[in-house]
C-alpha cells in the first residue's frame, strides 16, 4: 500500500539494490509471522508492535523500489504483488484475529466481527482504483491494525466496537478520502510529521498506563483528529466538486 515520497528514479539502479528491495518488502511476512507467534502466546502488546514493525517497512519500501526503478531492473518480480499479500496478512488477517482474541465485543458477534473484517479487506486490496489522482485512498485502506490499537488502547463498550467495525468495513466500498501520509503531496511535510507523532504516542501508550501518559493520550487524540480532518476536508472537496461538474456536463 506504501508508495515513494519522491517521483525521480536513481540513475544507479542493479540487480543487487533491487533485490534488498524485495527483501525488505519481504521481511514484513517476518514481522507479521512475530505478531502471529505473539497473538497464540496471549501478548496482545507484542502484536501490536510486531504489526507497527511491519507498518513501517511498509511506509518506505515503496520509496526505495521508485527511487531504484526496481520494476524496470527486475521485470520478472511483481514487487505490487508482493507488497499486497504481505498487507493482506499484516494490515488485516492478523489484526482481525487480535481482536477476536483480546477486543470484547458483543455476545455471539465475535466471529461474525472476524468475518466482516477478512471479508470487507478483500474488496479493498483488489479494488483497482485504490487511490484517487491525488494519491488519497478512495474507501477505508483495510487498516485493521491501526483500528486494533484503537481498540485496545480506548478499551471501548463491545457494542461500540462492533458498530464501529460495521461503520469501517462499509466505507471500504465508498468513495470517501483517506490520507495517505508518505503520497499525498499537500502538505506532506506536516503530514509525515503528524504520522511520527501518532507512532510515537500509540507505541507509548501500548507500553504504560493511560495514567502514566496523559501526554500521549492527548497526542493520539489531536494526531487523530487531524487526520480525521484532511480526509473529511478532501471527501467535502470532491463532493462540492460534483454538482459543478454535473452541472457544467
Amino acid at each position: 500500500m506504501a508508495q515513494s515520497l519522491f517521483s525521480h528514479t536513481s540513475s544507479s539502479a542493479s540487480p543487487c539494490k533491487a533485490w534488498s528491495v524485495h527483501i525488505l518488502t519481504a521481511s514484513g511476512v517476518l514481522f507479521g509471522t512475530m505478531a502471529l507467534l505473539a497473538l497464540i502466546d496471549e501478548r496482545p502488546v507484542a502484536c501490536l508492535l510486531w504489526l507497527g514493525t511491519a507498518m513501517m517497512i511498509d511506509s518506505v519500501d515503496g520509496t526505495l523500489a521508485r527511487k531504484y526503478d526496481v520494476k524496470a531492473t527486475l521485470p520478472q518480480i511483481d514487487g505490487a504483488t508482493l507488497d499486497m499479500v504481505i498487507d493482506y496478512l499484516t494490515w488485516a488477517f492478523i489484526p482481525a484475529l487480535f481482536i477476536y482474541s483480546f477486543i470484547e465485543l458483543p455476545p455471539y458477534l465475535s466471529l461474525m466481527s472476524v468475518f466482516i473484517i477478512v471479508l470487507s479487506s478483500m474488496f479493498c486490496f483488489c479494488n483497482v482504483n485504490l487511490k484517487s489522482r491525488d494519491n488519497y485512498f478512495v474507501g477505508f485502506p483495510a487498516a485493521w491494525n491501526i483500528a486494533a490499537a484503537y481498540f485496545y488502547i480506548l478499551d471501548l463498550p463491545p457494542f461500540v466496537v462492533f458498530a464501529a467495525i460495521v461503520v469501517l468495513a462499509a466505507l471500504t466500498v465508498t468513495r470517501m478520502k483517506f490520507l495517505h501520509p508518505f503520497r499525498v503531496r499537500f502538505l506532506m511535510p506536516l503530514n509525515i510529521a503528524v504520522t511520527l507523532v501518532w507512532c510515537v504516542c500509540t507505541t507509548l501508550l501500548l507500553l504504560s498506563s493511560a495514567g502514566h501518559a496523559t501526554w500521549a493520550l492527548w497526542g493520539l487524540g489531536l494526531t487523530s483528529l487531524y487526520f480525521a480532518g484532511m480526509c473529511l476536508w478532501r471527501t467535502a472537496q470532491e463532493w462540492l466538486a460534483s454538482p459543478r461538474r454535473n452541472a457544467s456536463a
